[in-house]
């Protein structure tokens, strides 16, 4: 006797599980967007100082940030002494540094004149800190508005250079 084997014809469907990577997307989309926030890169824009050229003489009148060892000298125009802000107790006199700054603004404004560049020369031992503290302190400080507070802009536009060695200058090497 021949034995036939009985074939059951296919129809079964196969079901597609999407079960576990519902559970992946589940735990893994909100630790990306938890990530984000902590990723967020600030962007400084910086220029190279301009090479002198034929400007107008209030063109080319550039204000100086020397970061000394010992303290912060501001000239304005380029090389004239306008103000040295000693160190204070070991650290740099940064509010001090902020008011001075903003007086400047203030008097050019009233000149006329809008300037937004500051160009920071640094000693080669300057620490990254100090020379990252004096740009936030040159770029923007705090200014109350109908009783908000903003930042309000000072000098957004820096430059970098070396500063001259002590002596170099008459102003540029003063030691308060």
């Amino acid at each position: 006797m021949i034995r036939r084997k009985h074939r059951s014809p296919i129809d079964d469907e196969a079901e597609l599980d999407i079960t576990p990577f519902m559970n992946i997307m589940i735990v893994l989309v909100p630790v990306l967007l938890l990530g984000l926030v902590f990723s967020q890169i600030a962007v400084i824009d910086l220029t190279l100082p301009e090479a002198a050229g034929g400007e107008s003489d209030q063109d080319n009148k550039q204000l100086e940030l020397v970061i000394r060892e010992d303290a912060l000298i501001v000239n304005y125009p380029q090389g004239i002494l306008l103000k040295t802000i000693p160190k204070q107790e070991g650290e740099y006199d940064y509010k001090l540094l902020s008011i001075v700054l903003q007086e400047v603004k203030r008097q050019l404004r009233e000149k006329g004149m809008d300037k937004k560049a500051i160009t920071i020369l640094s000693e080669p031992t300057t620490s990254y800190q100090t020379i990252v503290s004096v740009m936030d302190t040159s770029r923007s400080f705090k200014a109350v508005i109908a009783t908000s507070v903003v930042d309000a802009e000072l000098f957004p536009s820096i430059s970098f250079g070396d500063a001259p060695a002590i002596g170099s200058s008459p102003t540029q090497g003063v030691k308060p």
